[in-house]
């Protein structure tokens, strides 16, 4: 297991790239729309681990309204898996609240779930895995 990428939930999408090109001093390598969670996300390298700006593409969406609630910044860590299913049946075994019954397709060709901030000291825990 290891960091796979950082979350950041932002408002602007467009203007957090810019910032973070800046501050990384790089160009995202990847930018794609997750229609389904109604988010746009950029990926920058970081090393062997990623930075994700998380933007809204709807004022509806899980990220507008954690934005609206919490304001800009850190949303998640996400840690690569070498098998999804059974971390999130040892988690659950372990008193973990998963928030979803099983993985779904997520950005980054990964299939993903996550675990409750109540249980991770107020931090939103992703699991990823590499779709084969």
């Amino acid at each position: 297991m290891h960091i796979d990428h950082i979350g950041i939930a932002v408002k602007d999408i467009k203007a957090a790239t810019e910032t973070y090109s800046k501050i990384l001093n790089a160009s995202p390598t990847k930018t794609e729309v997750v229609e389904s969670e109604k988010v746009e996300t950029v990926f920058f390298e970081a090393g062997e681990s990623k930075v994700e700006l998380l933007g809204p593409t709807s004022t509806d969406s899980v990220i507008a309204k954690y934005v609206a609630k919490k304001g800009e910044g850190l949303h998640h860590v996400a840690f690569e898996v070498d098998d999804i299913h059974s971390e999130l049946d040892r988690l659950r075994e372990e008193g973990f609240t998963v928030l979803n019954d099983k993985p779904k397709d997520g950005a980054d060709n990964k299939l993903v779930a996550f675990v409750h901030p109540k249980d991770n000291h107020g931090v939103l825990v992703e699991l990823c895995q590499t779709k084969k």
